[in-house]
């Protein structure tokens, strides 16, 4: 019991994008709850800052109390309260910086902002137990190779225009293809029925990757050779 006693317990909201999520976790990486709760938008659309924030504010409360059920916990039992405080998108975003104020100040609780990148990585090193890992980011929004020199994570190559998860969410919206649970995973799982290999251009300057030719040449294969009938959706993913 002592031992438990002097592990941190935080609270965590994250909802920088379509996707909101609350998790309430122990120091040592024990997750003892990890509610979600994703906005679905039609095939062929994507979010909206507005909608998306629209969004966090009907669910971040039912998920918090689900959170703290899940885990078996109250508010007094937290030693702190963290959220994501950038980057994102700007309006849901500040849906989930207010919620984790208020709760903060109800519950007499430290107030956290969390680097959205960081935290990625650091969940990357507790889940594999890296001391020193060199990290292959990828999100919707990035695309780096980072590593942690002199104190501070440092950036040793990057997306020169696009992030891969971008590329792939738009191409998802070329094709029609449905955005629940995920357009990359939608792709992933169509792409097992292809039968035909289909080449595309890319660009790798030094340690810097390039994505936008990609997106540009999908898109004219796209509509050349499926209005031809000269192969399928699952081709092209």
């Amino acid at each position: 019991f002592l031992e438990l006693s002097c592990i941190m317990i935080a609270l965590g909201i994250e909802g920088s994008a379509n996707k909101l999520g609350v998790g309430i976790v122990r120091e040592d990486g024990t997750i003892l709850s990890n509610v979600r709760h994703t906005y679905i938008t039609p095939p062929g659309t994507g979010f909206l800052p507005k909608e998306t924030a629209e969004h966090h504010r009907k669910h971040i409360l039912r998920l918090v109390n689900e959170a703290l059920v899940e885990s078996g916990l109250s508010g007094d039992a937290l030693d702190c309260v963290c959220y994501t405080k950038g980057p994102g998108m700007g309006g849901p975003l500040r849906v989930c910086a207010v919620v984790a104020r208020i709760l903060a100040q109800l519950w007499r609780k430290p107030l956290i902002g969390v680097n959205h990148c960081v935290a990625h990585i650091e969940m990357g090193r507790v889940v594999t137990g890296a001391a020193d890992p060199v990290v292959l980011y990828v999100s919707g929004g990035n695309t780096q190779v980072i590593s942690y020199s002199q104190n501070r994570y440092r950036i040793f190559g990057e997306t020169i225009d696009i992030a891969v998860g971008n590329c792939l969410d738009r191409f998802a919206r070329l094709v029609n293809l449905s955005n629940d649970p995920s357009p990359g995973y939608n792709i992933e799982q169509s792409a097992k029925g292809g039968t035909r290999y289909i080449e595309l251009p890319y660009a790798v300057k030094g340690m810097d990757v390039s994505f936008a030719g990609i997106l540009s040449n999908i898109e004219d294969v796209a509509r050349q050779r499926l209005a031809a009938g000269e192969c399928t959706v699952e081709d092209l993913c």
